[in-house]
């Protein structure tokens, strides 16, 4: 059976990368703003308690408000990020500052892995990490070079932005 040769949408290295580079910019934009607005709720406000609390970057948080507010705050914050990063094409300039505001987002959420009681699997030792919320937070190491690219690409933009 001869196998004949199909045009794809992805033609060419350039392609894939501008393909690439959009679902990663509004991709983390996506994220921080569902999270963000997830952040509104109890049940997340709830979820995320055991990992604030034993922050020694956020723990102080509860000791100024409770427990939702500080939540909003945090989601406040996660929004306005995502919403920011996704200006790139209206104001690089803006758009770095969300990836700022990211990728701070995501410094503070990795110490989780250190502060957090159960990060490590019970019965085991590093490397076996707990599902919840160890699996969980790992995932925030790509989320944080996701918006250090988007930092970068938003400053080369604006050098080049008319």
């Amino acid at each position: 059976m001869k196998i004949e040769n199909q045009k794809h949408d992805f033609r060419n290295e350039n392609q894939l990368l501008t393909f690439g580079s959009g679902i990663l910019r509004y991709g983390l934009a996506i994220v921080l703003i569902w999270i963000g607005i997830l952040k509104f709720t109890t049940y997340e406000a709830e979820g995320i308690k055991p990992l604030v609390e034993h922050s020694p970057v956020l723990s102080w948080g509860y000791q100024l408000m409770s427990v939702s507010a500080f939540s909003m705050v945090i989601g406040f914050i996660e929004i306005l990020s995502g919403i920011l990063i996704s200006l790139v094409s209206f104001s690089p300039k803006i758009s770095v500052f969300g990836s700022y505001g990211a990728i701070v987002t995501f410094l503070i959420t990795l110490t989780f892995l250190i502060s957090t009681p159960g990060i490590i699997q019970p019965a085991y030792q590093f490397p076996f990490i707990s599902p919840q919320p160890g699996q969980f937070l790992l995932k925030d190491i790509v989320l944080l070079g996701a918006a250090l690219w988007t930092a970068a690409d938003s400053k080369i933009r604006s050098r080049t932005f008319l």
